[in-house]
């Protein structure tokens, strides 16, 4: 998405430890979002005077938050629970420099998933793991994932994982791209 608006940038791992966080976590899921995409980010601006962009996601099915399947099984066990559901999936991200978090935005998109069979769930599985193994909701809005849902209700980029616009507008406001 960066890419393909035109930003130059590096993509590094944080120095952020998001499983302990999500343990202790307790609360909503748009905070707990925005609480990854901000840690990811601080962690990689602590010695830094550039802009370091964090981003993360939930998933959020009657009340349960999902993390990525750990293996192909649990991938098909979460298929089977979002059938025939609406799932909330809370996308953040996050700008730092010099360790401070100074601007983070949140946007939850609604996915009505349609009634999955098993034969469409193996299916599915065959053809798109283990690329969705990365994936919190199982699936790639940008491949075969699309088939999932009846409709969605939301943006593009927020199902995809971060929210571009308002990124894209926090960006202008420092300087950072041409207004």
């Amino acid at each position: 998405m960066l890419e393909q608006a035109g930003l130059e940038f590096e993509v590094r791992s944080p120095e952020f430890d998001e499983e302990e966080v999500k343990r202790a976590f307790e609360g909503d899921s748009e905070i707990l979002a925005r609480t990854l995409a901000a840690g990811k980010a601080a962690s990689l601006a602590a010695n830094s005077g550039d802009w370091v962009i964090g981003s993360d996601s939930t998933v959020t099915v009657d009340g349960v938050r999902y993390s990525k399947p750990g293996d192909r099984d649990e991938a098909a066990t979460h298929l089977r629970s979002f059938s025939g559901r609406t799932m909330l999936l809370s996308s953040a991200v996050a700008l730092a420099r010099k360790g401070n978090v100074e601007w983070v935005h949140t946007e939850t998109a609604k996915l009505h998933w349609r009634s999955l069979s098993e034969q469409f769930i193996n299916a599915y599985l065959d053809q798109e793991w283990p690329e969705v193994s990365y994936c919190v909701g199982v699936f790639r809005m940008e491949g075969r994932g699309v088939t999932l849902f009846d409709r969605v209700e939301g943006s593009h980029f927020t199902i995809l994982g971060m929210p571009l616009l308002p990124l894209l507008g926090a960006l202008r406001d420092r300087g950072q791209m041409p207004s």
